[in-house]
């Protein structure tokens, strides 16, 4: 059975970690953009609604996909005052708690919420309000409804993984990106 599990929190990690390092090459893009705008302004005085609004929308895409990878990754910002000092049975009880009673709380209602928003955008084929804009607003909207898969996602691979862990079967399951890579 650990290693059922073990083989799923890898799948599941596997899918975050490669829709996030795919998504980290738009920063690249989104840069080069930036920059072919400031030069189109003040070079030749030449200006772009839609160009300007894609650079938010890269971003957007840039936060929303990377962010669950961050997490499957140990990255996001946490206040380890007593968490570091805690062996690692010890941890993985914090993580479970935090997994199941904030983070699948959070999603959940993040996704509840926003669905009828998403849904209301794409029915009226929602564009830019500026004249001249992408008119795809309803596609960046639809971006919350990725950020909640991507975090539930990657919220039932770290409960597995800190189940794992407190089963003592923890050997195979840390990852970090400077080892190489996920697990």
């Amino acid at each position: 059975m650990t290693r059922g599990l073990t083989i799923l929190v890898t799948k599941l990690d596997g899918i975050t970690a490669r829709i996030g390092r795919a998504t980290a090459w738009l920063s690249v893009f989104m840069v080069l953009l930036m920059f072919m705008v400031v030069v189109l302004r003040h070079a030749f005085n030449l200006g772009s609604i839609a160009l300007q609004e894609s650079i938010t929308y890269l971003h957007a895409t840039l936060f929303i996909c990377v962010s669950a990878y961050t997490l499957g990754n140990d990255g996001h910002v946490r206040v380890d005052v007593f968490y570091r000092g805690f062996s690692e049975r010890r941890k993985a009880w914090v993580n479970c708690f935090g997994v199941l009673f904030f983070l699948f709380p959070i999603v959940g209602a993040l996704g509840w919420y926003s669905f009828d928003y998403v849904a209301a955008s794409w029915r009226i084929g929602e564009g830019s309000r500026e004249a001249g804009g992408i008119p795809a607003l309803y596609l960046m909207k639809s971006l919350i409804l990725i950020f909640v898969l991507l975090f539930f996602i990657q919220g039932i691979s770290e409960l597995l993984r800190n189940m794992l862990i407190l089963l003592n079967k923890e050997g195979v399951l840390y990852k970090k990106e400077e080892q190489g890579g996920l697990l």
